[in-house]
């Protein structure tokens, strides 16, 4: 049984999704029992942020965030930087993205999403923003993006969902940026992915579910969602060896800095 953890914060959810619809009330409210106190929603179309920006504006303890997900990159519109600026105007809009690079389903579209991203880098460089960054079998091409553009002008940003390399992570680590934790790190196989975790900076840790996927153990192959954040919480202390309390405080401070529109 995992305890009822104060201020729990899910930095990676997509409420918007068919497999939550009718469902939102509970599925919050489940959250919030459990102590998961905020929930920042992730819209990966922009056609489609009006309904997740009212999600956000439905629920005091959801956020949002949008821009093109990689796998979209190629068939939808580009964004553009003045209307990710825009966006970003709302009072509960708190991040960039998600944007990245994903060449195990995409590599054909790999120029346009590198494209895409260095907008949303530009979005969040002018908006001083956090950006949510998605990488899958690209992690040489995202840490040279990540670190040129970095080095034109600072920017903050968080790899949602790590599950890459020691390599990539000390890389993304070393220029402030941080690591956020998934339901993956439960999983028996993930032994190396815990070792990632357990030498980088605590201070650089959030977690997410990244539901309706990637539930974790024990509800790995069932539909995810932002409740279970707390059997994620609960692993990460053990990688840690801090008790659970103490995890999910520094990981809940984490995110305040780093999602600073979204502070309490």
């Amino acid at each position: 049984m995992v305890p009822n953890l104060p201020e729990i914060v899910d930095s990676h959810c997509h409420l918007d999704f068919a497999d939550f619809n009718g469902e939102l009330d509970a599925i919050i409210a489940r959250a919030h029992a459990i102590g998961v106190r905020r929930m920042v929603t992730i819209c990966t179309r922009l056609k489609n942020e009006p309904t997740v920006r009212a999600i956000a504006e439905a629920y005091p303890s959801v956020f949002y965030a949008a821009g093109t997900h990689p796998i979209n990159a190629a068939e939808d519109p580009l964004a553009t930087v003045d209307q990710l600026i825009a966006l970003s105007q709302h009072p509960k809009f708190v991040a960039i993205g998600e944007t990245g690079l994903d060449y195990h389903y995409t590599t054909e579209s790999a120029e346009i999403q590198k494209t895409s991203l260095k907008i949303h880098i530009t979005a969040a460089q002018e908006t001083a923003l956090p950006l949510v960054i998605h990488t899958r079998a690209a992690d040489t091409d995202m840490a040279e993006i990540l670190t040129t553009s970095y080095r034109a002008k600072p920017y903050n940003c968080v790899i949602h969902c790590f599950s890459s390399s020691a390599e990539f992570g000390n890389a993304v680590l070393d220029l402030g940026f941080y690591l956020s934790m998934s339901g993956i790190v439960t999983f028996p196989k993930s032994g190396e992915l815990r070792d990632v975790f357990a030498a980088a900076p605590l201070d650089r840790i959030l977690l997410e579910t990244d539901s309706p996927y990637l539930a974790p153990i024990p509800h790995r192959g069932k539909r995810n969602e932002p409740a279970y954040t707390a059997f994620t919480a609960a692993k990460g202390a053990e990688i840690f060896g801090l008790s659970p309390v103490d995890f999910v405080l520094a990981t809940t401070k984490n995110f305040d800095r780093l999602f600073w529109k979204a502070k309490f």
